[in-house]
């Protein structure tokens, strides 16, 4: 599926330094993807209108990352029926417990998966992203099956130098 891509949408420039691991992953990944600056209640008319285009374009899955009142993936699911994927932030005085609530408490018939508050959760949009264009990308699918492999190596290898240093 060369034409098909992943749009990460943020809510505030202040939210890159998070949404990077997102970006970083997908690139390891080798997935397409576009990002975006738009948000549900300060540019809802263009969040809404870049949706619809990405939909069309080939756009497979959308990501959207907020913090505080969190409404951005839902307003995108609201715009498509390809999955959402939210990025709950820790942007308020609430350590993103806020963002949590609002990114999973959707309407039946509009969902929103919802990953974990912060980077973890950032870069598991990616993950999660890939995994659901895996069902048709045969490629995409060895290349996570690849990565979990290399993880699990790389815990293999900490427990034996755990072992030896403690002389087990």
């Amino acid at each position: 599926m060369p034409d098909s891509f992943v749009a990460v949408l943020m809510g505030s420039d202040s939210d890159l330094p998070i949404v990077d691991a997102t970006l970083e992953t997908l690139k390891k990944l080798e997935i397409h993807y576009e990002v975006r600056i738009t948000s549900a209640h300060r540019t809802p008319e263009q969040t809404s209108q870049y949706v619809q285009d990405a939909d069309q374009r080939g756009c497979q899955v959308f990501i959207a990352a907020a913090g505080m009142a969190a409404h951005l993936a839902g307003a995108v699911a609201a715009n498509t029926i390809k999955p959402v994927i939210g990025i709950p932030l820790n942007a308020g005085s609430l350590g993103g417990f806020d963002a949590l609530l609002a990114t999973v408490q959707m309407p039946a018939g509009i969902p929103v998966a919802t990953v974990a508050i912060g980077k973890a959760g950032a870069k598991n949009a990616a993950y999660l992203a890939g995994q659901i264009m895996a069902v048709a990308d045969e490629s995409l699918a060895t290349r996570l099956k690849a990565e979990r492999q290399a993880n699990q190596q790389v815990i293999s290898e900490k427990n034996q130098a755990l072992q030896a240093k403690l002389g087990l």
